[in-house]
């Protein structure tokens, strides 16, 4: 299948397609006698993989390793786990970070008057730094 086709079965678009060939995380597809890119069916269990690894808040590199265990049938199952846990861990963190964000923003928007006058605490705590963990 060319290039449009993979993306539309993968859900991938055919720029990320062509950036996780860039990365080396898909392999360099096989050239048609005309230069167009040729899947196979490998190639697009390997995208549809990758895309659900990302959809998992997976990061680049993390997929890689992911691959790599997924292609490595003598892999233990300790070392995806563990490579699942630390994405936990991340994921903890930034829910923590956006909790305190929001908190700090609805602090703001308790505080704005949302009238007619220019004084806006919101403006104020941005134009002061003093907001957002500054």
């Amino acid at each position: 299948m060319n290039i449009g086709e993979a993306a539309k079965q993968s859900g991938l678009s055919t720029k990320m397609i062509r950036y996780y060939e860039s990365t080396g995380l898909l392999t360099a597809a096989h050239r048609s006698d005309s230069g167009y890119r040729l899947y196979g069916k490998n190639d697009l269990h390997t995208l549809e993989f990758i895309k659900r690894s990302r959809d998992l808040g997976f990061s680049l590199e993390e997929v890689g390793k992911l691959l790599a265990l997924w292609q490595n049938r003598e892999r233990a199952s300790s070392e995806v786990k563990a490579l699942a846990r630390e994405h936990i861990s991340v994921l903890d963190q930034k829910i923590q970070e956006l909790t305190e964000l929001r908190a700090t923003l609805n602090d703001l928007v308790d505080h704005c008057h949302g009238d007619d006058r220019p004084d806006c605490p919101i403006i104020n705590r941005l134009a002061s730094g003093s907001c957002c963990g500054s």
